[in-house]
Formats: structure tokens, C-alpha cells, sequence
């Protein structure tokens, strides 16, 4: 790792004695206690580990921490909120910041659009299965109940829910877990590395793989279709990236079915592709956003489901005098901590430009990024807004520990990256500086010339 640098005060106290009750989620648990990475603080782009050595963050945390690390408007707000109101229900109750947030997001987020309703959660994953059980409410408060089928698509991300892991297509995510949800189906993969491989942005080649859906409502039938869920870009599975067109027609074949459209945009939400949504990037309007992460800059765990308001009416409209209209929520919906690191967060966003200061640097992220081209075991790269992926061949019979070793070696020379399956993926704050951006790289390419 880098030599120490002067660090924000630690009281970061770890034995390997303390290490053994955590049980560390998409995690070797055995390997990592063996030899333990252990972060201790963190301020703007960097972090620091528990002895002091400095950590250039090429990842956003977990692709969330857009704004950078303790942003001091958006510590302050939390702090202040802790000692006014620390926890209010909203379950027939309601706090202020609840009401302003939600109201603030479907204004200035993607305003005119539709998206006029927001639905509260605790993550990425209870959003996503708010959406699902939304989707499926809708049609029955509609009278077509017929309609109790969810589409996911292979390769997808969208939680560790049973309803996310069941529309999601991640095989390791699956496996152990049984028969998943009736009623799930599957859309084709967008990639393609033969048609595909070093595409800067979105592939030319791959609009028709949208019809996939069309095979799909031959086979099951639109009148039992509820919904399709899908990834604007699919970041876990490697940073997979939309070729031109797909999702206008995947939106256009939804609409000619009746069919629901929900974008998961817990990852590209929130200037990750320079605008506030991916929807407004790609010029497509779903009935459903899913969202979390930048939402409140991962400072508060929070997740938010955004809705069409022809869906919210609907609830509305069946629900005969004051009844509850939808028997679904979270203790921590809404939690006053959360909307003040969320209503914090959207300022800061607004008044640093952050979504077009992202916008500015994305052409010099692709250029600097797909220099890597030609490296050792570089299959591919991807990369769209501030996203971005180094695909690397495999070593014959061990999966991912080509990869692995090459995230470790970059940590070791001061730069954290992220590693999934063949895949280091990449998603700096948007408050990187070029600079920032060429350490990454430049680090990187120094892992890969000395990862055999």
C-alpha cells in the first residue's frame, strides 16, 4: 500500500481475536481472516487502513458514495437530526423530512416524467421487492390478476431478496437457494464480447436482443406477464452496458403487452451516467425506479422505490373508503436519519454540479480507461458515465483468482478496486479529479503486468 499519510483521527482498535463473529457477506470468510483488510476512516476520496496508509477509492465504497466520503453537510445533518428526533414510525405517523425528500426526489430528479410517487425501503434489495410486490398488487387492483409473472433477465443483479434473486440472473447468487419465485422467466443476456468487446460507451450491436421479450410472451402469454425488471446498466455482473436502442424497445414492447417496466438503478441513479436518473440518460421512462445507494451517499442505510403515478391512482382507486391501499412497508421506511443524510446529499449534488460535473469527465474516463486495451489478460473493457470494467481471461480451472489477485495488488500499491467473477470494476465518486483518474489507471496496469 502507499507509504502513511496524514489521516483523519482513528479509534480503530482490531485484534484477530475480535475477527471471528462477523460473518462477512459475499465474502472467503476463511481466506479474509487469515489476512484481514481492515478500513478505518475515510474522508473524500480516499480512505485510510487501521495502521494509516492512505487509499485512493476507485469504486465509490460499493458504487455509492458518489459525493465522497463524510462529506461534512451531510455528517453535520445527521448529526443534528440524531439529537432531534433519532426515530419516528410511519406507519399512520409521519415526520417532516419524510414528506420533503420524498417530494424534493420526484420534483428534481426526473421531473415531468411521470414519476410522481416514492416509496421508502431500507436498501437496494427491499426496493427492488417493493417494486415486484407493487407490480404484482397493481394488475390485481386493476382486475387483471391474471397477470402474476415477473421478468427478469440472465446476468442481473438485483439484490439478495427472494423476489431480487429470483428476477436476478447471477448463478452464485441461486444456487443454494431452492426453487426461487413460480412465475420467473428470463431475457437474454445484452453481451456479447464477439459482437461487443472494447465498445467505448454502448455497443452498436445488440438492439434485436430486446425481442427477446416478444419470444417470451409467445411462450407464457402477455395476459400472465406483470412485469419486467432489468438493470440500465448492469453493474455487478461486470458493467454490462445497453447496446443503442434496446431499452426504447424493451420499453415499446412493454407497452404493446400492458406489461410493467422497472428500471434497478440502485447503481446508475444519482450522476453515476451524469444525470440524475439513467432513465433521463437513455431517454426511456419506466413505470418503476428502484434506487438506494447515492440516495442518501450511503452516510444512512436507505432505499427508495419511485412510481408512475397511473400505478399510485390505481392503489388509490381500489381501495374502497379509508382503507390501507397497500399492506407492505419497513420499520425504518423513511427513517429521519436517513431523509436528513438524503436531504443533505441532494444538495450537495445540486450545488457542486456533481451529475454534470460526472457528464465533463466521462469522455476522459473512456480514453484514459480503454488504454488498458492490450494488456495482459485483458479480454475486454466497458465503460459508460462514470462506470467502467477491465474484463481479464480466466487461469484454466480457477475462476476469478486472476481477478482477485489483481484487486489485492492494486491495494497494496494504494488504490482499491472491486473484483467480480473475471471482472475489475470500476466507479469512483464523482468528486474524482483527472489526476484520480489517471492513479487508478495507472495502477491498475501496474497489477496487470505483475499478476501472471
Amino acid at each position: 500500500m502507499s507509504a502513511p499519510s496524514t489521516a483523519p483521527e482513528t479509534n480503530c482498535n482490531i485484534d484477530q481475536s475480535t475477527l471471528g463473529a462477523f460473518w462477512m457477506p459475499f465474502t472467503a470468510n476463511k481466506a479474509f481472516k487469515r489476512s484481514p483488510r481492515i478500513l478505518a476512516k475515510a474522508k473524500g476520496m480516499h480512505y485510510w487502513t487501521e495502521d494509516g496508509h492512505k487509499v485512493l477509492d476507485g469504486t465509490a465504497g460499493l458504487w455509492c458514495v458518489n459525493a465522497g466520503h463524510c462529506n461534512e453537510r451531510i455528517v453535520s445533518a445527521i448529526q443534528k437530526q440524531a439529537a432531534a428526533l433519532d426515530f419516528a414510525p410511519t406507519f399512520n405517523m409521519g415526520h417532516p423530512l419524510a414528506f420533503e425528500y420524498a417530494h424534493r426526489l420526484c420534483q428534481e430528479l426526473m421531473p415531468g416524467k411521470g414519476l410522481d410517487q416514492v416509496f421508502f425501503t431500507m436498501c437496494g434489495s427491499t426496493a427492488v421487492d417493493t417494486a415486484l410486490k407493487v407490480a404484482l398488487a397493481y394488475h390485481k387492483a386493476r382486475g387483471d390478476g391474471s397477470r402474476f409473472r415477473l421478468i427478469g433477465r440472465e446476468r442481473a443483479y438485483h439484490g439478495v431478496g427472494f423476489g431480487g434473486i429470483s428476477v436476478g440472473g447471477m448463478l452464485p447468487n441461486r444456487r443454494a437457494f431452492g426453487p426461487m419465485l413460480p412465475g420467473v422467466d428470463h431475457l437474454r443476456t445484452t453481451y456479447d464480447r464477439e459482437h461487443q468487446a472494447f465498445s467505448k460507451g454502448q455497443p452498436e450491436w445488440g438492439a434485436h436482443l430486446a425481442e427477446d421479450l416478444e419470444r417470451l410472451v409467445g411462450l407464457h402469454d402477455a395476459s400472465t406477464i406483470a412485469a419486467v425488471i432489468v438493470e440500465p446498466v448492469s453493474g455487478s455482473a461486470g458493467v454490462l452496458v445497453p447496446p443503442y436502442g434496446y431499452l426504447k424497445r424493451l420499453r415499446e414492447i412493454c407497452d404493446a403487452h400492458g406489461i410493467l417496466l422497472i428500471f434497478d438503478e440502485v447503481i446508475t441513479a444519482f450522476g453515476r451516467l451524469g444525470k440524475g436518473m439513467g432513465a433521463e440518460y437513455f431517454g426511456v421512462v419506466p413505470d418503476m425506479v428502484t434506487c438506494a445507494k447515492g440516495l442518501t451517499n450511503a452516510a444512512v442505510p436507505a432505499g427508495a422505490t419511485f412510481v408512475q403515478k397511473h400505478v399510485y391512482d390505481t392503489f388509490m382507486g381500489a381501495t374502497p373508503g379509508d382503507g390501507i391501499e397497500l399492506f407492505h412497508g419497513y420499520t425504518y421506511s423513511g427513517h429521519p436519519l436517513a431523509m436528513a443524510a438524503g436531504l443533505a446529499t441532494l444538495d450537495v449534488y445540486q450545488d457542486e454540479g456533481l451529475f454534470e460535473r460526472a457528464a465533463a469527465l466521462a469522455p476522459y474516463w473512456e480514453e484514459t480507461l480503454h488504454a488498458l486495451k492490450g494488456h495482459p489478460h485483458v479480454v475486454d473493457i466497458r465503460n459508460l458515465g462514470l462506470m467502467g470494467a477491465v474484463e481479464l481471461a480466466p487461469r484454466a480451472g480457477k475462476p476469478g483468482q486472476r481477478a482477485f489477485q489483481v484487486f489485492t495488488t492494486a491495494l497494496h500499491k494504494g488504490v482499491m478496486v472491486r473484483v467480480t467473477g473475471e471482472t475489475i470494476a470500476l466507479s469512483p465518486p464523482l468528486i474524482v479529479e483527472k489526476g484520480q483518474i489517471d492513479q487508478i489507471v495507472t495502477t491498475l496496469s501496474q497489477a496487470l503486468h505483475e499478476v501472471a
